[in-house]
């Protein structure tokens, strides 16, 4: 069964209510037998915000092919224009939704409140493009995102010269007093919560008028791909990043060059899908998967055979295919921190007792990911215990129940993952997947065989709600 452009039921698996209401819960299909299925995902969010971000300070136009289209990259876009930056949506060849041509401003202009939602790239990536327009950017958000961690942005580009009034909270909102351009020289920093203050500095550091010297001094650096990911996105647009020393980044101050951009499938995004083969002994292909890449979830090809899994490589296809049962596993996954919860659905519904550590900083992500994690997982039966920076848990018969997703995409997945085995699991707000994947509760049916009538482009709205096409109408699966 091949699911591709907005593949989705031709009934309506909500019953009356729309996915669009938070309240709404989402009964999470039980597989009934070993899913057989094609998933063809949407682009990496990752990659889409980093290239409107280094196409937004480019010397020329820039055109991303095949971008991802969802809340995160709405907010994203919706920011860059009010900065001034054009950002038209063109006729592409993708097949969820157009391709964006990105056209510079002469001069950004602040004199705007950007809404970051819950989306990290927004609220660290923006704030030095905001130090480089003219005028006061005021950055806000979703509740969530005032708590999330904010000082290293702040003090690192006060120590830059750009003038910064967060009413001393050290978190959303604060206003950044641009003058059209930012100091730049040395700094040292501590990005032991998010590499996110890393990216955020390097993407716009060659515009600064002293270049950027960075040093990180902290306890450790987690996710390190995604770093390796913004200086290899850099280096295709003619900026190097000299690396000293591990921890320690040199960017000169240049252009950035204009680019044309392919954006690659979200590979953090097949996880829930590949894990499905697992769960129902059965096999899932995740077609235009890239050879060379800098997503940490190409790291699935290496992680999910641990659990029990065959992967098979056939050209840009990758399948993944079930065994007999899912085995408990012992894993550091500083690097891979975004792939934390859906492996630990596996781990609930494995065989043996699994153990994750390395993974403190995802108590800083949409929200405390280990303890949304452990209750939820225990809300079930199932034995799961919170370690300082990891979590480790013990096989236990499951049951259903509301599964609460925090408002984090990850978090509803999960959800979904373990429903496939645990009859009466309900997600509260599914809708929240629309962050990096709209279509998701579409796709989930879909690969499972509920239907696979073709559906139209829906809509991503900046506040997160999904404004689905109709999908028809009768009862929830």
């Amino acid at each position: 069964m091949l699911i591709s452009r907005y593949s989705a039921p031709d009934f309506n698996p909500y019953g009356d209510e729309s996915p669009d209401d938070p309240d709404v819960l989402w009964a999470a299909p039980v597989a009934a037998s070993g899913v057989r299925a094609v998933v063809a995902l949407p682009g990496s969010k990752s990659l889409t915000n980093r290239e409107l971000v280094l196409s937004a300070l480019a010397d020329a136009p820039s055109r991303l092919r095949a971008p991802l289209h969802s809340r995160d990259t709405a907010l994203m876009i919706e920011a860059l224009r009010s900065l001034g930056v054009g950002i038209e949506e063109v006729a592409g060849t993708g097949d969820f939704g157009p391709d964006l041509v990105i056209s510079p401003a002469d001069e950004l202009t602040g004199s705007t409140t950007i809404d970051c939602g819950l989306a990290g790239t927004v609220m660290r990536f923006l704030p030095p493009v905001a130090g480089l327009a003219l005028g006061p950017t005021t950055f806000d958000g979703d509740e969530g995102a005032r708590r999330r961690p904010m000082a290293t942005t702040i003090s690192s580009l006060r120590d830059l010269g750009v003038d910064i009034n967060d009413d001393a909270r050290a978190a959303l909102p604060f206003t950044v007093h641009g003058t059209g351009a930012v100091r730049g020289g040395a700094i040292t920093i501590d990005a032991t919560l998010t590499s996110q203050f890393v990216s955020g500095l390097l993407l716009a550091a060659a515009r600064f008028d002293d270049g950027l010297d960075l040093l990180h001094d902290g306890e450790r650096l987690p996710s390190q791909p995604h770093i390796e990911m913004t200086i290899a996105t850099l280096a295709q647009r003619g900026v190097e990043v000299q690396q000293p020393e591990t921890g320690h980044w040199i960017v000169s101050p240049g252009t950035i060059a204009a680019a044309d951009v392919a954006i690659e499938p979200d590979l953090s995004n097949a996880a829930p899908f590949l894990a499905a083969a697992l769960v129902t002994g059965g096999s899932v292909t995740i077609p235009g998967w890239p050879a060379e890449t800098t997503q940490v979830g190409d790291d699935l090809l290496d992680l999910l055979p641990l659990f029990g899994a065959t992967v098979e490589r056939d050209g840009d296809s990758v399948t993944v295919t079930g065994g007999d049962g899912i085995r408990g596993v012992t894993l550091d996954l500083s690097t891979g921190g975004e792939l934390v919860p859906n492996l630990v659905a596996l781990a609930a519904l494995a065989d043996g007792p699994s153990e994750f550590t390395g993974i403190g900083h995802i108590r800083h992500h949409e929200t405390d990911r280990l303890a949304a994690l452990a209750a939820e997982i225990n809300g079930l039966g199932g034995r799961v215990t919170e370690l300082e920076d990891g979590l480790r848990i013990e096989p236990a018969p499951l049951h259903g129940g509301v599964w609460k997703s925090y408002a984090d995409h990850r978090m509803a997945t999960t959800g979904a993952i373990i429903g496939l085995a645990v009859p009466g699991v309900e997600i509260h707000d599914i809708a929240t997947t629309a962050k990096t994947l709209p279509q998701f509760p579409q796709l989930w049916h879909a690969m499972l065989g509920n239907g696979a009538g073709e559906v139209g482009t829906s809509s991503v709205r900046t506040d997160g709600v999904i404004d689905l096409p109709e999908l028809g109408t009768g009862s929830s699966a």
